[in-house]
C-alpha cells in the first residue's frame, strides 16, 4: 500500500462506535487490513470474533457506512489532496519506527508539512502552559541548543513551554539547514488550531516543520483528549525534557509514557519556592536526568547522534552579568528590595534605577509582594 491509497478503510474502521485501539488491533491481528474486516461475510466474521469482541461491535462492522463517515471520507482525501498533507497507517511502510516500538501506536495519524521529520532523531520539550519568564525563556533556549545540534524538538502547540519550545526550534531551523525544526503534536483534528491565538506559530510549524494528530478531521479541543495525545509526543522523541511542571502537571504524564516506553526523562531544577519547580524535583527524584544545559542531553543521547557539540555551543543559558553586580546579589530566589540593599550595598535610589533596568531588559521579573527574580 502507497502513502496516497486506502486510507478510506482505516477511516471506516476507526469512526465505528467501540472500536478503540485494542478492538483495533485484536481485529488487524486476524484479518490484516481493515479492508479484510469490511469484505469478510457476516459469517465469516462472526465466526472470527466470537468470544473477542461483543455483538454490537461485530453488528456495526457488518452494517453500511453512515452518512457522517462518508462525509468524513470525503473531507479527509479533498484535504489530502492540498500539498503537505498526509494519512499514515499502520499498513504504510514509512510509518515513523520510533512511534511504531511504543506499545500503542495510533492506527493512523494526520501529518501536516515535512513528514520525513517523524523518522529523525527528536527530544521532546513539554511545561507549564503558565510558565514564569524563567520557564520561557529555558525552553527556547534549550529548543535552539538542540536544533543547532541537529535535533528536532516535539511538543503540543499548548501556550507557554509547548509554544516557547517550538518558537526556539524555528529560530534554529532558520539559521541553517542543518539544524534540527519542529513536530507539533495536536489533540484536537489537524485542521483545527487550538488554542487560537497560536495559528500563526502552527503556519509556521507547518511550513518548517511538522503537526501532527491522531483525531480526525473537525475533531474540538475535548479534555480528555491532550493526555492521551502525550504518549504521542514521548513516542516521536528519544528523551522528554520537562522545563517547568506543577505536582499534578500533565506534562508528568508525558514523562511516566516516556519513562513506560523505555525513552529517557530529562528535569530542568528551579527554586525551592516556585510551584512550577515541585514536577521537575518529583521527576528528579523518581530517577530523572537533572540537566542545566543542552548539552547534558545531547550527552545522554550520544548514541543517536553522529557528533555531540562543543558544551560552550551548547550551553546557550549563561549570562556574563551573572556572577557579577545586582544579578549575582539577587541570587536565584525571589527577594525584596530591603534585602537587595543590604546585599547591594547600593542607595534605594540606585537601586530602583538598576532593577528598571534589569526588569526593562528582561533579566529580572517583578513578582506580587514586591519580591524580585532572576529570568536567565
Amino acid at each position: 500500500m502507497t502513502p496516497s491509497e486506502g486510507p478510506v478503510a482505516w477511516i471506516r474502521l476507526a469512526e465505528i462506535p467501540g472500536v478503540g485501539l485494542e478492538t483495533a488491533r485484536k481485529l488487524l491481528t486476524i484479518f490484516g487490513l481493515p479492508e479484510n474486516i469490511f469484505a469478510a461475510s457476516p459469517s465469516a466474521l462472526r465466526a472470527a470474533l466470537r468470544d473477542l469482541v461483543p455483538e454490537r461491535i461485530v453488528a456495526a462492522l457488518l452494517a453500511p457506512t453512515t452518512a457522517d463517515t462518508q462525509n468524513l471520507i470525503a473531507r479527509t482525501l479533498d484535504w489530502m489532496a492540498q500539498p503537505g498533507n498526509r494519512v499514515c497507517t499502520l499498513a504504510d511502510a514509512d510509518y515513523p519506527p520510533q512511534l511504531l516500538n511504543i506499545p500503542d501506536p495510533p492506527l493512523m495519524f494526520y501529518a501536516k508539512g515535512c513528514f520525513e521529520l517523524l523518522a529523525e532523531n527528536a527530544v521532546a520539550v513539554v511545561g507549564s502552559r503558565n510558565a514564569t519568564a524563567q520557564g520561557i525563556k529555558n525552553a527556547e533556549q534549550f529548543a535552539l541548543a538542540l536544533s543547532r545540534a541537529g535535533l528536532h524538538t516535539v511538543s503540543g502547540l499548548a501556550l507557554g513551554i509547548d509554544a516557547a519550545a517550538h518558537r526556539g526550534s524555528l529560530q534554529g531551523n532558520a539559521e541553517s539547514s542543518d539544524t534540527g525544526s519542529t513536530i507539533a503534536v495536536i489533540g484536537t483534528g489537524i485542521d483545527i488550531v487550538y488554542p487560537a491565538r497560536n495559528r500563526e506559530l502552527a503556519h509556521q510549524i507547518a511550513a518548517a516543520g511538522c503537526i501532527v494528530s491522531e483525531y480526525a478531521l473537525g475533531t474540538p479541543a475535548i479534555a480528555a483528549n491532550f493526555p492521551r495525545r502525550n504518549r504521542i509526543i514521548s513516542g516521536l522523541a528519544r528523551g522528554t525534557l520537562v522545563v517547568e511542571a506543577a505536582a499534578q502537571s500533565g506534562s508528568l504524564i508525558t514523562a511516566r509514557m516516556a519513562s513506560e516506553q523505555g525513552r529517557e526523562v530529562f528535569a530542568i531544577p528551579g527554586s525551592i519556592h516556585s510551584p512550577l519547580a515541585k514536577g521537575c524535583h518529583k521527576l528528579i527524584r523518581q530517577g530523572a536526568k537533572l540537566v542545566e544545559s543542552a548539552q547534558d542531553i545531547l550527552e545522554e543521547l550520544t548514541p543517536y547522534l553522529a557528533t555531540v557539540p562543543d558544551r560552550q555551543e551548547a550551553n546557550n543559558l549563561t549570562d556574563a552579568k551573572e556572577a557579577t553586580g545586582l544579578l549575582g546579589a539577587l541570587g536565584f530566589d525571589p527577594v525584596d528590595a530591603d534585602t537587595l540593599t543590604q546585599r547591594s550595598g547600593l542607595e534605594p535610589a540606585a537601586l530602583s534605577a538598576e532593577l528598571l533596568s534589569l526588569e526593562l531588559d528582561g533579566s529580572i521579573e517583578v513578582l506580587p509582594g514586591g519580591l524580585y527574580r532572576r529570568v536567565g
